[in-house]
């Protein structure tokens, strides 16, 4: 124990440099007249619109989509535009595609079969445009680079003007289990029939705006998709006996629903459980057949980013109606038999779910439909659709891992509806925008389907492995789409679990939940950029979240932040009764070195022992007796203070330096878990300001009624610190967990062996 007659103020030595809590105004744009600096539109903000109408046939015999648009584009820029730029995103599977060209590859790639074979596949992807035409029927030229489509206007498009023309083309589609993609078709071999889910499949316009003119960068493959909003009539010939399913709401269901799917449909509208429009049994009896007519479906879909389908005569199709807003939306599903049991039990209260629990963190879910479409293993997002995997086995069951990922899929791309579908942002150049801040929302809606459920993102300790990563292979979150290394960690998850931290531990709850809504409803139906989150998150919270946003989105700095040391401290009281006799319990109690211990035996007696003479004053006095000279001076020391000070030196105060380094880079709150001796504990929240001069080392001192008997830095894993090693006083090493992997481990699933076991004890 170490005992000071006073504690003196300590004067840090200042450093002057700014790192982290530099403020962000040098990497931001400056704001202006049509986003301003508190990260709302401003007074002047324009988008422009794209409206079209589509007629779309797909060739169910030779897996082909032809079709021809009418583009109404409307220019509500202050700027004349002397042409315009359409997105080819099918090109990306042209034979001399880019994406092919730059991929980096080694012979690795190549072990398994299925990858040579992918490698090798001869097909004839893309885009082929066979016109493009004035609604007058002229010719209008135009040049195509690679995924990007220029039409040269005879007439520059002036300000607050539209033009229409039209686009015929047709693309083969592609096999997803050879190919990959967002979509495309599945074939199943066992009846011969196909299940297409279709979207990137019709020439789109490209963004135009104030932050960076046209955005025509080239689709390579990650970065998804900036698209203008617009109104949508679309009609889709298929085969007769197939069902569609789509962006929009159907126009024309007496001519292609039956009167019994038609009441089926309508019961479902107010049903708080799905309802079958299309039963198992009814799919499956039509699928035996092929029909060789047709059937056109038309759809309308108003204020839209994009369209999607799916399309198939394998479909099983369940519906029920979600109350959001005064509006009642219709959440459904489209599913073959393949995906039962799982789909049928699950997949429409899951978006009825997550329609909701968005809206109520985000903005009210403005479209009428929501719809998650069966397909074996991707996930993919369109307006008002998606496309989910999470497919039992042959026989019914599943594992628990296929049961949460369907779960997980079917709540992230049903949640893509908000981000980035009416929160409009910008997907080719920061995938983090609709990804992360969807993976965040879906977290939320996860924990709110069902008690403790085992998120995969969201959870600060579970980002920890990737951010202690080999920094050479992990990217800023500020980083375009097209370059982010690992991008699930890197778009999805880092950005998720740093919103986490900021609800949870820097901003608290209501001041998120609160800004997050207003910067969701500032932004729907337009356009954001990273600024104008990272503006009104702080404009609406009145918290200064600079240093948050450069440390976590700008750098590939980590969070370790080590307790260093502790350091006790009691006040000198000046009562020789108190202090003496604690001297003497400390001199008592000291530890002894190996030397005092063993001449205790060796040396039987010693000089002084043996002859009285030896010892004199200083050898027989006892230094911790209390004599009346002690006491004539700590009755003067006490009349000279107060009677609060008094009180202050008796009151038996403990004090505790800590001293702490900030490892990783990024400042974060310290949360202290203190536990005394007898068992009790208080935990105190230090703002990550405390880092704000002294970036890499701190000092804090604490006092206290009661003795500490341990510290624990981070008590409840919410920082993402990556080494919880150093978190502990006295030091406390958590043993490393490792996964265990048993070769020649059973392929059977859970719900496989159960039945097993039923059937043994059937025959016993």
């Amino acid at each position: 124990m170490r005992k000071i007659t006073l504690i003196a103020l300590m004067l840090p030595i200042i450093s002057f440099s700014q790192n982290k809590f530099a403020q962000l105004e040098q990497l931001l744009p400056t704001p202006n007249e049509y986003r301003n600096a508190a990260g709302a539109p401003g007074h002047n903000y324009y988008q422009q619109q794209a409206d079209y109408k589509i007629n779309v046939t797909l060739n169910d015999e030779e897996q082909k989509i032809i079709g021809k648009e009418t583009i109404t584009y409307t220019n509500n820029s202050p700027d004349v535009l002397e042409y315009l730029w359409i997105q080819l995103d099918q090109n990306i599977r042209s034979k001399d595609s880019d994406s092919k060209l730059i991929s980096v590859e080694k012979m690795e790639d190549f072990r398994s079969l299925r990858n040579i074979k992918k490698k090798m596949l001869d097909f004839d992807g893309g885009f082929k445009i066979e016109e493009i035409t004035s609604t007058s029927g002229h010719g209008m030229k135009y040049f195509i680079n690679k995924t990007m489509l220029r039409i040269d206007l005879d007439k520059p498009l002036a300000a607050n003007s539209s033009i229409s023309f039209n686009i015929k083309w047709w693309y083969n589609i592609n096999d997803r289990s050879k190919l990959g993609g967002r979509s495309g078709y599945e074939y199943f071999k066992e009846n011969d029939n196909y299940l297409y889910t279709i979207a990137q499949w019709f020439p789109r316009m490209c963004v135009y705006n104030d932050v960076e003119g046209w955005q025509n960068k080239q689709f390579l493959g990650s970065g998804e998709f900036a698209l203008p909003f617009g109104d949508y009539e679309v009609s889709i010939t298929v085969p007769s006996d197939h069902v569609v399913g789509a962006t929009g709401v159907l126009q024309n269901e007496n001519s292609v629903l039956t009167s019994e799917q038609r009441n089926r449909l309508k019961k479902a509208e107010n049903s708080d459980f799905p309802i079958l429009i299309i039963t198992q049994t009814e799919a499956e009896e039509v699928e035996k057949n092929k029909s060789q007519g047709t059937k056109t479906w038309t759809f309308k879909a108003k204020n839209v980013r994009d369209f999607a389908f799916a399309s198939s005569r394998k479909f099983i199709w369940d519906a029920q109606g979600v109350k959001v807003g005064g509006k009642n939306i219709m959440a459904m599903s489209y599913y073959p038999k393949e995906g039962n049991p799982l789909w049928e039990r699950y997949s429409t209260k899951l978006v009825a779910h997550t329609v909701k629990t968005y809206s109520k963190y985000t903005v009210d879910y403005p479209y009428p439909v929501a719809i998650s479409v069966h397909t074996n293993r991707i996930g993919m997002e369109y307006p008002m659709i998606c496309f989910n995997g999470g497919r039992p086995e042959a026989d019914g069951t599943y594992t628990e891992r296929t049961k949460y990922g369907m779960w997980g899929v079917i709540i992230h791309e049903v949640g893509h509806n908000f981000f980035p579908m009416i929160i409009n942002s910008d997907e080719r150049q920061w995938t983090w925008m609709d990804e992360g801040l969807n993976t965040f929302v879906q977290y939320l809606t996860e924990q709110e389907w069902e008690r403790d459920y085992p998120s995969r993102r969201g959870p600060a300790h579970l980002i920890t492995n990737y951010m202690r990563g080999d920094k050479s292979n992990i990217s800023p979150i500020m980083t375009n789409s097209e370059s982010i290394w690992q991008f699930g960690n890197n778009a999805y998850g880092k950005p998720a679990t740093a919103l986490n931290i900021l609800r949870e531990t820097v901003m608290g709850r209501e001041l998120f939940d609160y800004a997050f809504k207003i910067y969701s409803e500032r932004w729907k139906f337009k356009h954001p950029t990273p600024a104008d989150f990272f503006r009104t998150m702080e404009d609406a919270s009145a918290v200064d979240l600079d240093w948050f946003w450069r440390a976590w989105f700008y750098t590939t700095d980590h969070v370790d932040i080590s307790l260093d040391e502790v350091n006790w401290f009691q006040l000198n009281t000046k009562n020789p009764k108190i202090e003496k006799g604690t001297a003497r319990e400390v001199n008592k109690n000291e530890q002894q070195f190996i030397s005092q211990i063993r001449n205790k035996e060796s040396i039987k007696e010693t000089v002084n022992e043996l002859d009285s003479d030896i010892d004199d004053f200083y050898g027989s006095r006892d230094i911790y007796e209390v004599d009346a000279i002690d006491n004539s001076e700590y009755n003067t020391f006490k009349s000279s203070l107060s009677t609060d000070d008094l009180e202050l030196l008796n009151s038996g105060k403990q004090f505790y330096e800590l001293k702490l380094s900030n490892i990783g880079g990024i400042p974060m709150p310290v949360i202290l878990e203190f536990t005394f001796e007898d068992n009790t504990t208080e935990i105190i929240r230090i703002p990550a300001e405390v880092w704000r001069k002294h970036e890499e080392k701190i000092s804090k001192v604490f006092f206290f009624d009661k003795k500490v008997s341990s510290i624990l830095l981070d008590p409840f894993l919410e920082t993402a610190d990556t080494d919880i090693n150093n978190n502990s006083w006295p030091e406390k090493q958590v043993p490393t967990k490792f996964d265990l992997f048993k070769s020649g481990r059973s392929s059977e699933n859970p719900m496989q062996r159960d039945l097993r076991l039923k059937e043994l004890s059937k025959k016993q």
